[in-house]
């Protein structure tokens, strides 16, 4: 008797499969099906609408951008071009305090939340709405959302430079159980921004109450990244440890000059921290940060490039130092003059950034400000730049350790059930690429450039990229929380 070959939609073979988990990178074929991976093995044997020959190319798992500001994009621009392109296939939302939902506005939205667009952008009262509009939207790329709490203090607050009041904060938590209802991850703050730098630690403590229910966690771009960073990360530790939740400490770095090299103390806390409770990181693989223009942060020890100012748009793309000299001013004076505006910060070392990226516990996740015209070049290089620049060209840590910082470790820690890592049932969400020529293209001087060397790309089991463009099919989808992020109180977060 002859056995029937088995029938897949898409079959991949002679990959050097990297799982996701960290462990050696083996050849292996892999097989397609309704979305999920259907076989993983030698499938000489099968037939397959798609064949794809992945001889001496690397195949991994889809990567998850733990941190985006895509809320608005997911919507306005769902092909996704700067995260399909590196491999992304879902995109974390609603970080740093600022979300799309659920979002009432009286007036403009206030400094960051106009990072994520004009008035007209927030139209998601509720998380629910949020929802249906990026289904409705279909995106390239799966999504999930964090809630942020200056949205929350926007929607119940007539300012926002005060504590919030109990009644506030109780309006506020029910909004957040509305969300959590609908499949948000979690609370995200971002108390370093005016908009949310006088809620007292129990303001956050309060809100963050309602998420060990749920199964949620807690993300913050923490109150300093600069000279008070280990008091900051110590009070992001008491939040969790009050709501008995993880922490995730958003985009981790040392902030300013007077701070560089601390990153081996800041790690040591961390390391401490994660003996007692379920707490990790996220960073993004360059030693610029990029933000709104910032008051606080014109110290005159760091260049400053802006990026754009509503009432000088004129300026974009050049120093503050140059804009200052030009008008006859000081840097205090052009910041405030070219306010609301977005900035580069020249303000990290190089060897701090190593060290962080190359941490256990860090996750990658990109920072990219899409709604910037001139933004970071990690909008569109952050994963290419982990796989080319530090994996393969400095040997920071190896290609399969690269892969897990951008999969398992995110999705286990996100609780994004059946992504993460190739085996067998788990969504179909896979990228191939050239481990020779992957690179980041993108720069500071021409941002908005698509990463070399990524050759296809499948969200739940449909080719949506392909040998530098998009294929024109749109298959993510809003990802609800689904279980509890994993790990334990032992370091395994």
């Amino acid at each position: 008797m002859h056995s029937h070959p088995e029938a897949a939609d898409t079959l991949i073979y002679g990959a050097c499969l990297y799982d996701g988990t960290g462990g050696p990178p083996v050849e292996r074929d892999v097989a397609l099906r309704n979305g999920r991976i259907a076989a993983i093995g030698n499938l000489s044997n099968w037939l397959a609408e798609d064949v794809i020959d992945g001889t001496g190319r690397a195949l991994a798992p889809g990567f998850v951008d733990v941190h985006t500001h895509d809320d608005t994009h997911v919507i306005q621009a769902p092909q996704m071009l700067p995260k399909i392109s590196q491999g992304v296939t879902t995109v974390i939302v609603g970080n740093c305090g600022i979300s799309a939902a659920p979002v009432t506005l009286r007036s403009d939205p206030p400094d960051p939340m106009l990072l994520l667009g004009e008035r007209g952008a927030f139209r998601y009262p509720t998380f629910a709405s949020y929802v249906d509009a990026v289904n409705a939207a279909r995106p390239a790329v799966n999504v999930a959302a964090l809630v942020g709490h200056t949205a929350l203090r926007n929607n119940q607050m007539d300012r926002l430079d005060r504590a919030a009041s109990a009644d506030e904060i109780a309006a506020m938590r029910a909004q957040l159980e509305e969300a959590l209802v609908h499949g948000a991850l979690g609370l995200s703050s971002g108390l370093a921004y005016r908009s949310a730098f006088s809620a007292p630690t129990e303001e956050v403590m309060a809100l963050a109450e309602p998420l060990a229910l749920a199964g949620a966690l807690y993300t913050t771009h923490m109150r300093s990244e600069f000279d008070a960073i280990l008091e900051a990360f110590d009070e992001a530790c008491r939040i969790g440890r009050h709501a008995r939740v993880p922490v995730v400490i958003s985009h981790l770095k040392c902030a300013g000059p007077r701070n560089w090299g601390r990153s081996t103390e800041v790690l040591a806390s961390l390391d401490r921290a994660r003996t007692l409770q379920p707490i990790g990181c996220d960073c993004y693989p360059y030693d610029r940060s990029s933000t709104t223009l910032d008051l606080k942060q014109v110290t005159g020890d760091v260049e400053i490039t802006i990026t754009w100012s509503t009432p000088h748009p004129e300026v974009a793309g050049q120093h503050l130092s140059t804009i200052a000299a030009q008008w006859g001013v000081t840097q205090q004076e052009a910041a405030e003059r070219l306010r609301p505006a977005g900035a580069v910060y020249h303000n990290m070392s190089e060897d701090d950034v190593r060290r962080i990226l190359a941490h256990p516990a860090t996750m990658i996740g990109s920072d990219g400000l899409p709604n910037d015209p001139r933004p970071h070049p990690r909008l569109w290089g952050a994963f290419a730049r982990v796989l080319g620049h530090y994996a393969r060209d400095e040997q920071l840590f190896p290609l399969e350790e690269a892969v897990r910082k951008m999969t398992s470790l995110a999705a286990r820690r996100f609780g994004l059930v059946g992504r993460g890592e190739i085996r067998i049932g788990y969504h179909a969400d896979l990228v191939l690429f050239d481990p020779a020529r992957v690179r980041d293209a993108a720069t500071f001087e021409a941002p908005q450039q698509a990463a070399d060397g990524i050759e296809a790309v499948w969200v739940n089991g449909v080719l949506s990229y392909c040998d530098g463009a998009s294929t024109g099919a749109r298959a993510g989808r809003f990802l609800a929380r689904e279980a509890a992020p994993a790990g334990d109180a032992h370091g395994a977060f």
